[in-house]
């Protein structure tokens, strides 16, 4: 997985065109934080996980304090929830959920579109080989039949939106939501899915941005999110679709051992 599976690190700082971006020191905190988020991405923390905090810090290799604080903030982003007041454990999102969070990202990511297209003509062609590159990445992924690569490629696609957006809340924002919208798929599914033709639906985007059209990017995202919710609520529409429309992967239904921390001298 990627730098950017799971938070803000990377994505804003290298942004910062014309200014020297403050030096960020990466604590134990963090590091455990940024774990915990990607197992949670990559499905090891499956939604409905209860988390044993002596269990965890056993197998990061970390004691609890710093362990229970990173808890803590996953708790505050909305990440793991407390059932029954007893512990932790990954939320599971519901159907509200999945078109609470879709909504939002319907007016996130077309702003963000607005505010790439207002930066320099330089910085745009960055920002259109990057997210090229993503789009490569899915269509390598869709040749392979590989479900995981194929949605990996699709948060880092929008994770690369919202580090051109130009905007640390925005992107901060986006960067919980994207979880989010991977905990609604293993939340809705019983195995990780993903539709074929987010790959077309992609390249339009990139598309839209070359040809310096806003309201077609607009028009767009709303149209896949919408379709996202479809998809993930079985409504009519997506209820049609058969196997040839999507990928499938296995995810596991209950936790996984996570990696032990490497974590760097002097944190």
């Amino acid at each position: 997985m990627s730098d950017r599976s799971s938070g803000l690190s990377g994505l804003t700082g290298a942004r910062q065109v014309g200014r020297l971006a403050p030096v960020r020191r990466t604590s134990t905190v963090d590091l455990i934080a940024d774990r915990l988020r990607e197992a949670v991405v990559d499905g090891s923390l499956p939604p409905g996980a209860a988390l044993g905090e002596a269990e965890l810090a056993y197998q990061l290799g970390v004691s609890r304090g710093p362990l229970r604080e990173a808890m803590q903030r996953l708790t505050a982003e909305g990440l793991l929830v407390i059932p029954r007041r007893r512990g932790l454990a990954v939320r599971t999102m519901t159907p509200e959920d999945v078109r609470d969070i879709h909504w939002l990202r319907a007016r996130i990511e077309p702003e963000l579109g607005r505010r790439i297209l207002a930066r320099p003509l330089a910085e745009r062609k960055t920002v259109l080989a990057e997210l090229g590159t993503e789009v490569k990445r899915m269509q390598r992924a869709l040749k392979k039949d590989d479900a995981r690569a194929l949605g990996d490629a699709y948060l880092d696609f929008h994770r690369g939106l919202a580090a051109w957006g130009g905007s640390i809340r925005l992107a901060r924002m986006m960067a919980t939501l994207l979880i989010e919208t991977r905990l609604c798929t293993f939340s809705m599914y019983e195995h990780f899915e993903v539709a074929v033709d987010l790959v077309p639906e992609h390249a339009a985007f990139v598309d839209a941005l070359a040809a310096e059209d806003a309201a077609r990017f607009e028009a767009l995202m709303c149209a896949h999110l919408d379709a996202e919710v479809r998809r993930l609520l079985a409504e009519p529409e997506a209820a049609k679709e058969d196997d040839a429309d999507r990928l499938l992967a296995e995810t596991p239904d209950e936790p996984q051992p996570l990696d032990r921390l490497d974590l760097p001298e002097g944190i």
